[in-house]
């Protein structure tokens, strides 16, 4: 068996026991709640707040990295091809509709790995708060079955090196 399966096996396991939590339901409402938050246009508006606020600098870095996360994101996505678990285990339904076709890396976890990354270095008093949102909203893609557990490590390691990478170029 090679890595890549011995990882899918691992996915799929690990995806299934989080699908066999108790408080399942209640974990996908609130899951829609959370991954809610990363869809996008909270970020514009923390941008539109950072820019007013005088944080140019930042919103650069916010905006810059966001091109290049999502140009990366595209590439894995439609690279890779791997599909949603719905799609790849016979019988399983998501709760929620993808915004598109393939699930690795999570978009949603990646994005808020990313703010959470590059709001952190501005504001450090805040790198619990955000890091506890950005672990949610990746824990909330999976609850709501639109992805296996690597897809979300991925994201988060996307978003996050993209934040390094930005803040040592523009900052």
């Amino acid at each position: 068996m090679n890595i890549l399966q011995n990882i899918q096996a691992f996915d799929v396991h690990t995806f299934y026991w989080c699908m066999a939590r108790k408080r399942r339901v209640t974990l996908t409402k609130i899951g829609r709640a959370v991954s809610f938050t990363a869809d996008g246009p909270l970020y514009a508006l923390i941008a539109a707040m950072l820019w007013w606020a005088g944080y140019e600098t930042l919103v650069l870095v916010l905006v810059g990295g966001f091109l290049l996360e999502r140009c990366l994101y595209f590439i894995l996505k439609h690279g890779f091809k791997r599909n949603r678990p719905a799609d790849a285990l016979e019988g399983f339904n998501s709760f929620i509709i993808p915004s598109d076709q393939f699930s690795f890396p999570s978009g949603h976890t990646s994005g808020a790995f990313f703010v959470a990354y590059c709001l952190s270095d501005w504001f450090p008093g805040l790198n619990i708060l955000l890091y506890c949102w950005a672990i949610n909203v990746g824990c909330s893609r999976i609850f709501l079955g639109v992805h296996f557990p690597t897809d979300t490590v991925m994201g988060a390691l996307l978003g996050s090196s993209c934040a390094i990478l930005m803040i040592g170029m523009l900052a």
